[in-house]
């Protein structure tokens, strides 16, 4: 009985610790905010400025704007500069789209009262044109804009190329005229063309370090040659291939330019079999790395295979390397003699036949080689695991679908992943969907 009782007593007291920890860690909570008062410490609305300002930058840009008519504090943070540094406008037509099309009120707004806080600025727009027309109409209006970021984003074709060139290069002018000091431009499938370009480079030429603009065809090499001439502070550099030439790659190894750092290509085909694609020279090649030893080459492909016949005949240095369609087994045999420099390489597809010889030869001489990624391909598990014991701890990615590995006499999956994580010195398994 007198255990009993002791129990009891003990039970007793345990919710009067509790409260009492309780009411600490309440009064520590206080101190924080420097409220001795337990009520003033819970008052939202006399949290700091800077508080709130970290608060509204997590804020999705609806409950940013429902939350500025909580109290006349809350409104003036809604109103800083800070806040408004960022910006991303989406313009959709809300029946046809899964974008929520940012508010007119609130653009006009941003217009009126931010436009010159304005520096890091993208526009998402759906296929539709009239969202595209959206964007140009805002872009118009920037005229007291320090823009240093501006990315003009379709979610789906054709959006932007639906406008017209006149109208986009209007607007685009606007921005380009008056921010000065645009260091990164993305602006794939636009009606960008060669005098926008030169507007860019007579307002920007200082402060220019990244360019993106694929899929622009109404830009011509004499466009991009008038960047490389004038924009001495380029480091990366986008384009679709049908731009690149010889020209254009001895004009960026010339002395008065700085390193490239990103020469990235898209390789596609809008016709197929109507177009054929020109090749490189190897002197060309050899000249922009020979002035940009680290340049990191990277080339997309969307071809058909009939369609690869001018590349990697010579050597070439490509540094990644991302197939979308199938490749041929004796376009992956090019790459294994003829891409020393390549760091990373993913094949979507290739067929039905087993790319064994041509992964080992890519192991053999690419020695930079640090992530592959294969889709619908086939490689015997012999002849994948002789290609991971050749490159060995190097491979820091490595995505194989599971489907990929064709099991033989020697290996089968499962005892697969053991002898591919002792070669690569980590736990390593098939992936069942790919990763890159």
């Amino acid at each position: 009985m007198k255990r009993a009782r002791q129990k009891v007593g003990v039970e007793n007291e345990a919710p009067q610790m509790t409260q009492r920890s309780k009411k600490q860690k309440t009064c520590s909570y206080g101190s924080v905010f420097g409220e001795s008062d337990l009520h003033a410490s819970m008052d939202w609305g006399s949290l700091p400025h800077h508080v709130v300002l970290h608060i509204f930058q997590f804020l999705p840009l609806v409950d940013r704007a429902r939350a500025s008519s909580v109290c006349r504090r809350w409104n003036e943070v809604f109103h800083i500069p800070d806040l408004w540094r960022r910006f991303e406008f989406e313009l959709s037509q809300p029946a046809t789209s899964y974008l929520k099309s940012t508010h007119p009120d609130l653009i006009q707004q941003i217009i009126k009262r931010h436009a010159d806080h304005l520096q890091y600025v993208s526009f998402k727009v759906d296929s539709s044109t009239e969202a595209a027309e959206a964007a140009c109409d805002i872009l118009s209006q920037l005229v007291n804009c320090s823009i240093k970021t501006l990315g003009l984003i379709s979610t789906a074709k054709p959006s932007f190329m639906n406008v017209s060139k006149a109208h986009f290069a209007s607007a685009l002018t606007v921005v380009f005229v008056n921010s000065k000091s645009l260091s990164s431009v993305k602006i794939d499938d636009t009606p960008l063309d060669d005098p926008s370009l030169k507007v860019l480079v007579a307002n920007n030429s200082d402060t220019l370090k990244l360019l993106k603009m694929s899929s622009c065809p109404h830009v011509s090499p004499a466009g991009i040659l008038c960047v490389a001439d004038q924009c001495h502070g380029l480091k990366e550099l986008a384009l679709n291939y049908y731009i690149l030439s010889d020209e254009l790659l001895l004009a960026l190894s010339s002395e008065k330019h700085v390193d490239l750092e990103h020469l990235r290509i898209d390789v596609v085909s809008e016709n197929p079999g109507q177009v054929e694609f020109h090749t490189i020279k190897k002197q060309s090649w050899d000249a922009l790395v020979k002035h940009s030893p680290k340049v990191n080459i990277v080339m997309y492909f969307f071809l058909y295979e009939e369609e690869f016949d001018a590349f990697f005949r010579e050597e070439t240095p490509v540094t990644h390397l991302y197939f979308g369609r199938a490749v041929s087994k004796a376009m992956l045999g090019r790459i294994g003699l003829n891409c020393p420099r390549l760091i990373e390489l993913v094949v979507c597809a290739n067929g039905l036949q087993p790319l064994d010889d041509e992964l080992i030869r890519i192991a053999e001489h690419c020695k930079n080689l640090t992530a592959m990624g294969l889709g619908e391909c086939e490689v015997t598990c012999r002849g994948f695991i002789e290609f991971v014991k050749m490159c060995g701890g190097r491979l820091t990615q490595l995505s194989i679908m599971e489907e990929v590995l064709i099991p033989d006499n020697d290996y089968s999956l499962e005892r697969l992943h053991l002898e591919v994580s002792k070669h690569l010195g980590r736990m390593w398994f098939p992936d069942m969907m790919p990763t890159w």
